[in-house]
């Protein structure tokens, strides 16, 4: 039987292309922000270290999670960006709000992915408390933002990727 991994952060990444002109979006949501900055941090760090320039990264914030999807269309409006990376946490409550919300945040990130024909990636921890928020914004399960980002930086190599094999045989852009 597979040993199920603890530690989130502990993703190797295959031989990427160079990420040194790639353009980054992060859009943060102040919600719950001791957690939402530290995944961001995590996040851009891992983007510096796989070759995005600090420059090249541009970072917004939205008040809470529910507006995650308008802050990406936003920034993807102002700026030539390769891939948005949206960063929030949604805990769950007394209510089913947590559930509205996220399924509202996740279809939002989805149809501005498919529609823009970019990588828009869901950074969002839904956890059942505040601890299990904590494990997962640095704690023992790592942090949910080096995840976030390894995704993007895989989806730009393959946008990249197919993009190239497109082009040798003969499709065009």
């Amino acid at each position: 039987m597979a040993k199920k991994k603890k530690n989130l952060s502990e993703i190797k990444l295959p031989q990427l292309p160079d990420m040194s002109e790639k353009v980054v979006g992060l859009v943060v949501s102040e919600w719950n922000d001791g957690i939402t900055f530290s995944m961001a941090n995590a996040c851009r760090t891992t983007l510096e270290n796989h070759g995005i320039k600090n420059g090249n990264i541009h970072e917004i914030k939205v008040p809470g999670a529910f507006e995650l999807p308008m802050g990406a269309r936003l920034l993807s409006a102002t700026e030539k960006l390769d891939s948005i990376i949206c960063i929030g946490c949604v805990i769950k409550g007394e209510t089913k709000h947590d559930e509205y919300i996220s399924n509202a945040v996740a279809s939002g990130i989805m149809n501005l992915g498919l529609a823009s024909g970019k990588p828009i990636v869901f950074g969002v921890l839904t956890p059942n408390n505040m601890e299990q928020a904590m494990d997962r914004a640095g704690g023992k399960h790592g942090n949910k933002g080096v995840e976030a980002a390894t995704t993007a930086l895989k989806m730009m190599a393959l946008a990249q990727e197919t993009k190239l094999s497109k082009q040798k045989i003969g499709f065009g852009s």
